[in-house]
């Protein structure tokens, strides 16, 4: 029997077994019932038989076939449809992304950014029953994508992330700031920020450690991720009038203490990324951290079918019945 298939009284169908005999019975019956003529020759009965006669011959088929879509209808055939109902406790999850120029540093293949981008939108996907939105920022801070449960926006979202789009520098304080400002009405118990930045902060209106005290006050936990290599790497250093860069090796630093203090004080944690699967492992942790609590409930629906077999059934006993009283009807004088 098929997943999708069951009959709800199946005993009726033993009764399946009984239509051979009864067809036996019935054609010896009839037998009985018909004249013999007897001739001499075979000849004499050339073109005797017509259509009509191998007709009247099978028209029983008709009740018989009938009768075994009654029996089957019995056993009431019906059709299972499984669903699930999933009730999931989701989390509110924002995504915070530098896009300032040294994102483009070629220590990552190709740069900074395009792994950072690879890896989030990976994140996105293994996250269906969560809420997730975007927030940039270099100079300043704007918002890509607000909070949404459609993926497949929110990665395109991702996927279009470019520097230039705001004025540089890293204003670490204003994306925390921005990210926050869209999940303090969330009415999710789990709201996370995801801080993904390649600098320290050197500019903007609210300092990252203010910042990051409103997201304690409003329950936000931030995993800030610090990504780069330290030394000397191929990183840009001149922008020109086209908006392309040019690239030499310069020396870099990177200071973890403010992400660190940002990530204590709303009880996040702090990541260090130096390379592409040091950053997939960072958020596979993070995914093991704040893990969606999902029930799955099985719903099992059946529509039954027996109708369209009684339907079917009717069909031929009225067809048997006009054929029978038609034009294989057979005149006794």
């Amino acid at each position: 029997m098929s997943n999708n298939f069951a009959f709800a009284e199946p005993l009726w169908l033993f009764l399946l077994l009984l239509l051979p005999f009864f067809m036996y019975r019935y054609r010896k019956e009839a037998r009985k019932r018909h004249v013999s003529l007897q001739v001499s020759r075979l000849a004499a009965m050339k073109g005797v038989k017509t259509w009509v006669v191998y007709a009247r011959n099978w028209i029983q088929v008709l009740r018989w076939m009938a009768m075994a879509l009654i029996i089957i209808a019995l056993a009431r055939p019906q059709r299972l449809w499984h669903e699930q109902k999933i009730e999931a406790d989701a989390i509110d999850i924002m995504l915070v992304m530098d896009i300032s120029a040294s994102m483009l540093t070629r220590d990552f293949k190709p740069d900074r950014l395009s792994v950072a981008r690879e890896m989030a939108a990976s994140f996105v996907s293994r996250r269906p029953y969560d809420r997730l939105g975007l927030v940039v920022f270099s100079g300043g801070a704007f918002t890509q994508c607000p909070l949404t449960n459609d993926r497949r926006v929110l990665q395109a979202f991702i996927n279009n992330i470019q520097t230039g789009r705001l004025p540089d520098g890293t204003a670490i304080g204003m994306g925390l700031a921005t990210a926050v400002q869209h999940l303090k009405d969330s009415p999710s118990k789990s709201k996370v920020v995801l801080l993904i930045t390649d600098g320290e902060n050197n500019t903007g209106a609210l300092g990252p450690l203010t910042a990051a005290a409103i997201a304690r006050a409003l329950g936000v936990r931030v995993y800030t991720i610090g990504i780069g290599t330290e030394g000397l790497v191929e990183s840009p250093v001149r922008q020109f009038a086209n908006g392309t860069y040019q690239f030499a090796f310069r020396p870099m630093a990177f200071d973890t203490k403010l992400l660190e203090e940002i990530a204590v004080r709303t009880q996040g944690k702090f990541y260090r990324a130096r390379s592409a699967e040091g950053l997939k492992n960072i958020y596979t942790e993070i995914e093991k951290l704040e893990k969606t609590k999902v029930v799955t409930t099985a719903l099992r629906r059946t529509t039954d079918l027996f109708f369209w077999l009684l339907n079917a059934a009717f069909c031929l006993l009225i067809l048997e019945l006009l054929l029978r009283w038609g034009p294989l009807r057979v005149i006794t004088v």
